[in-house]
């Protein structure tokens, strides 16, 4: 897989329609690089910032996810986020078993957060 460290964002499109985010970078060396989440079902993005640099794009055990986000998930419930549910043993186990990952988008500085998709691709171009 192709290396994301230390690239800048030069873009990202949220696509709700097509369920897909796309960050153009660029790399230090000038190439660009396409990072792709397929299949999203939410996701949250911080500090958006002209310049931004990636740290690191990581997958996470679900677990971790519904850990962190407990009172996230809890307190957007009532609003069917990121789904319609009842109770949260309901969420994991769809999530699980339609095999969504947990990526989470560290930054050295600016644009951070995380991504609930089911794929994720890194390609040059």
């Amino acid at each position: 897989m192709l290396s994301v460290h230390d690239n800048k964002i030069i873009s990202y499109n949220v696509n709700l329609k097509n369920k897909v985010i796309k960050l153009q970078t660029q790399s230090e060396e000038g190439k660009l690089i396409n990072i792709v989440f397929s299949d999203v079902l939410t996701h949250v993005f911080e500090d958006q910032l002209y310049g931004s640099i990636i740290l690191d794009i990581e997958k996470q055990d679900l677990e971790q996810f519904f850990y962190k986000y407990k009172d996230l998930l809890e307190d957007k419930k009532a609003y069917c986020w990121p789904i319609d549910y009842n109770e949260s043993t309901e969420l994991e186990r769809k999530l699980i078993e339609e095999k969504y990952a947990y990526y989470i988008i560290f930054a050295s500085y600016g644009l951070n957060g995380w991504v609930l998709a089911k794929k994720l691709d890194i390609s040059e171009g």
